[in-house]
């Protein structure tokens, strides 16, 4: 009779005790303030390495204050005794400062042919360092050319050096910020910086023009009356939101010089508010574009 030897149990080995998990590494969230400072700091290193744009933006000024200036001071004569030179003082700042911070945009155009914009463009860090990077690198190079030929202009002597320096300075920033939101409202949807070039010097040369920078808003006196074309040419410079800044460039420039007497010569809350919004109106715009449609971002 056959037994069955009953199957000892086996025994199941011990389970090994659960290894620690290592702590998760916390969320990194991009900083659009760090995007914004990495392309306005770009814009300067692409601005000094190009050395001939350097010398130009200041020597091309430059000899327009002092061949206009030179050529035409025996045949003007402005508020308090000015000549020809002084009053075209102003005018040649802000030429400086459109001129600067408006082509410095079309670095939007090369760098979307590039694929340097597309890029950014697909950061997790939205769209507004985009603007406000450009914005700030073109305006602070606007600014910082501006206030060198200012420092020259003070260092001979042609204007004199007061106090209102300060506030001369903010007025430089307000039109180089808005110069630059006009040039992203032009530069992002354009395929080619030479039709940038087109439409820019189109609206941008009349601009300057007709803000008083080469000659004075017409205005009626008590000795002569304006005729239709001259009332028609006063409006449309009084249109023209650029007038009263160069208005109140040209108040900090001479305090003492009373430009009310002789014409055109808006007070100082109104010349900063219209300045003020200008500005705000150029890059609400620029932002409203670059939020908008995204046919643009494809455009090479």
């Amino acid at each position: 009779m056959s037994t069955t030897t009953p199957a000892e149990p086996v025994s199941m080995p011990a389970s090994a005790p659960p290894c620690p998990q290592a702590p998760s590494a916390p969320a990194i969230t991009p900083s659009g303030w760090a995007a914004a400072w990495m392309l306005a700091r770009r814009e300067w290193v692409r601005f000094f390495r190009q050395r001939n744009r350097v010398t130009a933006a200041i020597v091309q000024p430059l000899l327009f204050w002092l061949l206009f200036g030179t050529g035409l001071r025996g045949s003007f004569e402005g508020a308090g005794g000015q000549d020809f030179l002084q009053f075209f003082l102003p005018g040649t700042v802000a030429l400086i400062v459109l001129f600067t911070a408006i082509f410095a945009t079309i670095s939007v155009i090369e760098d979307r042919r590039e694929g340097f914009m597309q890029a950014v463009l697909v950061a997790p860090v939205g769209r507004w360092p985009v603007l406000l990077g450009k914005v700030i690198g073109g305006g602070a190079i606007a600014w910082a050319q501006a206030a060198f030929f200012l420092a020259l202009v003070y260092a001979f002597g042609t204007a004199p050096l007061t106090l209102s320096v300060l506030p001369l300075m903010l007025l430089l920033a307000v039109m180089a910020l808005a110069m630059c939101g006009m040039g992203m409202i032009v530069a992002w949807p354009m395929d080619s910086t030479q039709g940038f070039h087109a439409i820019m010097m189109l609206g941008l040369m009349p601009m300057w023009l007709l803000s008083g920078a080469f000659f004075p808003v017409p205005a009626a006196t008590s000795e002569a009356s304006l005729n239709w074309g001259q009332t028609a040419l006063s409006w449309v410079m009084r249109a023209n939101p650029l007038t009263y800044g160069l208005a109140e460039m040209r108040h900090l420039l001479y305090p003492s010089v009373d430009f009310a007497a002789q014409g055109f010569a808006p007070g100082s809350t109104i010349n900063w508010t219209v300045s003020v919004l200008f500005m705000v109106a150029m890059l609400a715009i620029a932002w409203y574009l670059m939020r908008g449609s995204k046919k643009a971002d494809l455009v090479v």
